[in-house]
């Protein structure tokens, strides 16, 4: 369990997906004792959590070879691959056929990375509207922003150097969820933790964020075993 301690008035208590990982948020003034009690008093509805995302669908290890399905914006494609003297590419053949090329002989990780540097693209294209958009609604503004493959978190603010980060895995999401991921990193602009002052921010921002985050961590996790 993760115990952060913060210049807050109530405790928070939260499970994250997709390995069930606690993390309490904590006022100053609680002692020690105080949180083993809170956190044995909510027990059950942290193994329940952690039980539901345990069960949540995992694609198994990616080989990038034909017949798998990838994600792209929420939605499901077959992948076809093809092996071609060519500059290698991801295109789409149909509604629901992804079309990779690759140099003949490449192997796992040079097929990853072709995708992965697709998935970057695809996404900056998804967020910089939206990065525009929320800045302006919000009233901030960050330094920098940048897309790239994660382990840990969809994304993630620097409070102190103004710059965000977005997970390469979000160009898998529906855009709803992705928008939400966005306004998310906006908020601790203006707000660096999570607690009542940055829940009434998204509230009054972004009423449905509830539901796009449940949206976010509802499709299929990826292979590897994030701890966010």
């Amino acid at each position: 369990m993760e115990v952060v301690r913060k210049d807050i008035r109530n405790l928070h208590l939260a499970v994250y997906p997709p390995a069930g990982r606690v993390r309490i948020a904590v006022p100053n003034h609680i002692g020690d004792d105080a949180v083993r009690l809170a956190v044995i008093d909510r027990l059950a509805w942290i193994r329940r959590e952690q039980e539901r995302f345990a069960a949540q669908p995992r694609q198994p290890e990616r080989r990038y070879v034909s017949g798998e399905s990838h994600y792209h914006l929420g939605k499901r494609y077959n992948l076809e691959v093809d092996e071609i003297d060519a500059p290698p590419r991801v295109s789409f053949l149909s509604k629901t056929k992804m079309h990779l090329s690759v140099r003949p002989g490449a192997t796992i990780d040079m097929r990853r990375e072709v995708l992965e540097r697709w998935y970057r693209s695809e996404l900056r294209e998804v967020v910089a509207p939206l990065v525009e958009s929320w800045q302006s609604e919000l009233g901030v503004e960050a330094a920098d922003w940048k897309v790239r493959h994660m382990r840990t978190k969809w994304g993630s603010c620097g409070s102190d150097t103004r710059r965000i980060l977005f997970n390469t895995e979000l160009a898998k999401k529906p855009v709803p969820a992705v928008e939400y991921i966005v306004v998310h990193e906006l908020v601790h602009l203006l707000e660096r933790g999570h607690g009542e002052r940055f829940t009434a921010i998204l509230d009054e921002h972004l009423p449905d964020w509830r539901q796009r985050r449940d949206l976010l961590n509802a499709a299929p996790l990826a292979h590897e075993n994030w701890s966010y």
